[in-house]
């Protein structure tokens, strides 16, 4: 583990009140505040000036250099709390950067104070928290250890991948004071809001603390992370040790009832097929989620009548392959401590895949209810969910009637630390079964050893068993099985090889797979290094990608990818790429494009360059910007896009997409033009009320759609929501009958607010 009260080796004597060092050379002793603090940013009270500020050094852009500002960060902790104070003096007052004001809506141009948690101390998860000039509270989830997953043709982005789940809340205050000094705040963060195991009183938690100064793009932070990771200042494995004493565990009891009326309209075709009809659908209900902390490291929610009105629509998409598109999971019910149900099985396949539960291709599926366990019992991490859908009819728009069945979904998530700090190993069961006698079940193995410096292996194995799968030809053919060997590091050599097996019958009922029946080997290998401090350039990285697909049947090469980029990053923050690349694709059936237009089955051998430039997210107006180019199967196609966004005032941002596709296949003489257009508007009036609207235009669907949400959010666990959404048709003339404008309408008022009884949590 990289230490840094390793400081203690280079001479440096924390202050008595500052952390000291505990027994284990690894782990240091975090302060008790003696005396009472008022929670107004200042950090002014005699109990913190007796805390001695923790030794920061710069990670960006000159790590080790002399930071610019001056910077004091003390952390300490009571019987019911851990607080962390910021004093963030500035030479240039009006240059700092606080224009968020959302809950959860920071924006990265702006300056920041960041706390890591690794609360279990497992090298591998923790919990983020981060404030801004402004005072917004903006929370998050890690998990594997920070660890960013590249893919061929995905250009990596400071704030675009973040490796956290941003979906993730908890309960926590934190307040800002800002003068012609600099910029000054505190937060406070209850112990019940953390899940952590204490021995005796005694708790031990990895700690990374810093500062962001956005016009600068310069980070300090505590310890000192060498730049050889991506989002090092998050990564768990690196983080200090700290050591808390007097600590107890906490049982909070978190009653959340909801209230939602509202009105659904949609139009169907008739039964004769002359006219569409207005069909209006009120919606009135009530819920209600309980969240009991049982031990300091176990949480149970309880849902009824579960309702995700609230969350935000999918961004749309124009899908080119033949795989299925995968989306990530907004709903709030499914983020606590998210990634223990990560199986490790090979990027974007899940054994477990949450929107399997409540949604469907059709249209969201009603929820009855179910449980979620999730936390440490002992040395094992544990997570177990169980949800019971309702029974769903939807009209298709060939006026088909399809039926979903109401549907159980369990499933059974144990790990636990192996070997030593940074090795992992568990299992995983799931079911799915429904009323009309379906039934699908899993079970899977994984482990991730790290062997030495920053070697790792990865291995997952899955089986799968159900009255709807294929036959099976031999014991591997409902199995998939993934082993990689990886070298994590962004500062010289590094690599990563991978394999795949996965059968025919292979069907995770409650996961996710994007294709089916084949065997894979693949991943990249890199060289990146840092040029001399007086370069603009903050580091060069050369990388060479790999695929090879090959089909179970015949081991014919079904698709591959070859190709070497080069990636840029400045000091600044802007990053660039560029990439030339080789596809070949075996296709044994049509392949369906965009209006109508289709590849035959055949053997096909391409070319793409492929370009990408994101400025530096620190400016207040910046864009990222895409173009890919060259031939494709047997014509040529190219794609360009961009992305602004304009931070205008704390009150106001805007942002928005535009992607456009061309394709041409002159020998069939076919081709197509697809356009996706995307605007959000972010209307802020305090940290409090807030307006969001997201408005999409695909040309492929010939669709518009509407998503605009009210959120009035007084305190943490009450929130008030006014939903708009709507789909209006683009290209009605086309059709007989004509379809109306709007395709679907819906407006909704959703309330709910949180109980939390003192019996059950009196820091409140």
């Amino acid at each position: 583990m990289h230490l840094v009260s390793s400081r203690a080796s280079l001479g440096i004597i924390l202050l008595v009140g500052g952390i000291s060092r505990a027994q284990s050379p690894e782990e240091a002793i975090l302060p008790r505040l003696q005396g009472p603090i008022q929670l107004d940013g200042l950090s002014d009270e005699p109990a913190w000036q007796a805390v001695e500020p923790l030794p920061l050094t710069v990670h960006q852009p000159v790590f080790g250099g002399s930071p610019t500002e001056r910077t004091e960060i003390r952390i300490a902790y009571d019987d019911d709390y851990l607080y962390a104070s910021g004093r963030f003096y500035d030479s240039d007052p009006d240059g700092i950067r606080g224009n968020a004001l959302e809950r959860d809506g920071g924006s990265p141009s702006d300056d920041s104070f960041t706390l890591i948690l690794d609360t279990f101390n497992d090298n591998e998860t923790a919990l983020g928290f981060v404030t801004t000039p402004t005072g917004n509270r903006i929370d998050f989830t890690l998990s594997r250890d920070a660890q960013l997953i590249f893919r061929p043709g995905v250009a990596p982005s400071s704030w675009g991948m973040h490796p956290g789940n941003m979906s993730w809340n908890t309960y926590w205050d934190v307040a800002v004071e800002q003068n012609e000094e600099g910029w000054f705040t505190e937060l406070r963060i209850p112990f019940s809001s953390l899940r952590f195991q204490d021995n005796g009183g005694k708790v031990v938690m990895g700690l990374i603390t810093s500062r962001y100064i956005a016009r600068k793009n310069e980070t300090v932070s505590y310890p000192a992370i060498q730049p050889k990771w991506a989002f090092g200042t998050m990564k768990p494995s690196i983080a200090q040790d700290i050591v808390l004493e007097g600590v107890y565990s906490r049982n909070p009891l978190y009653i959340t009832p909801y209230a939602l009326t509202g009105k659904n309209q949609s139009y169907q075709l008739n039964s004769a097929g002359s006219s569409y009809d207005l069909i209006d659908q009120p919606s009135n209900d009530v819920g209600l989620d309980l969240k009991y902390g049982i031990t300091s490291n176990l949480t149970l929610d309880l849902t009824v009548n579960t309702d995700f009105a609230q969350v935000e629509a999918d961004d749309e998409r124009i899908n080119l392959t033949r795989y299925s598109l995968f989306f990530p999971e907004k709903r709030l019910f499914f983020q606590e401590r998210a990634s223990i149900f990560d199986l490790n099985i090979g990027p974007m396949n899940n054994l477990f895949y949450s929107r399997r539960i409540g949604l469907s291709e059709h249209g969201p599926v009603p929820i009855h209810g179910g449980a979620r366990l999730v936390g440490r019992v002992g040395q094992w991490d544990m997570g177990l969910l169980d949800m019971q859908t309702a029974q769903a009819e939807f009209v298709t728009e060939e006026d088909t009637l399809v039926t979903i069945p109401s549907e159980n979904f369990g499933v059974l998530r144990l790990r636990r630390q192996v070997l030593n700090e940074n090795s992992f190993t568990g299992g995983m069961i799931t079911s799915r079964i429904g009323q009309d006698g379906s039934a699908n079940y899993a079970y899977g193995l994984d482990g991730i050893l790290r062997l030495f410096g920053d070697e790792y292996i990865t291995l997952g194995w899955v089986q799968t068993f159900g009255n709807d799968e294929e036959e099976r030809e031999h014991p591997w053919s409902a199995a998939r099985f993934y082993p990689s060997w990886e070298r994590r590091t962004r500062s010289g050599l590094a690599y990563e090889i991978s394999y795949t097996y996965q059968g025919a019958a292979y069907n995770p009922g409650v996961g996710f797979k994007p294709r089916d029946d084949y065997y894979w080997i693949g991943r990249n290998i890199s060289y990146a290094w840092m040029p001399p401090e007086t370069s603009p350039v903050y580091r060069h990285n050369a990388r060479f990608d790999f695929s090879l697909l090959f089909r179970n049947e015949d081991s014919a090469l079904e698709s591959a990818l070859l190709g070497p980029s080069w990636f840029v990053e400045w000091k600044s923050g802007g990053i660039a790429r560029i990439a030339a690349r080789m596809r070949f694709e075996d296709l044994p059936e049509t392949l369906d494009l965009p209006e109508g237009n289709f590849v035959p089955p055949g053997t096909y051998s391409y070319y793409e360059l492929d370009a990408f430039y994101q400025m530096s997210w620190s400016k207040l107006l910046r864009t990222g910007l895409n173009f890919t180019s060259g031939s494709f199967y047997d014509g040529w196609y190219l794609e360009a896009g961009a992305n602004p966004s304009w931070t205008i005032s704390r009150f106001l941002g805007l942002s928005g997409n535009y992607q456009f596709t061309r394709a041409r296949f002159p020998d069939r003489d076919q081709g197509f033009d697809t356009h996706i257009i995307g605007l959000r508007v972010q209307a802020r009036l305090n940290t409090s009320l807030s307006l969001n609207a997201f408005i999409q235009y695909n040309s492929a669907a010939d669709a518009i759609g509407i998503n605009t949400r009210l959120r009035y959010n007084p305190r943490e666990g009450t929130d008030l929501y006014l939903v708009y959404n709507e789909g209006l048709n683009t290209d009605r003339y086309g059709s007989n009958p004509v379809p109306p404008l709007s395709s679907s309408r819906t407006i909704l008022l959703k309330y709910s607010t949180t109980f939390l009884p003192r019996l059950a949590w009196t820091a409140w």
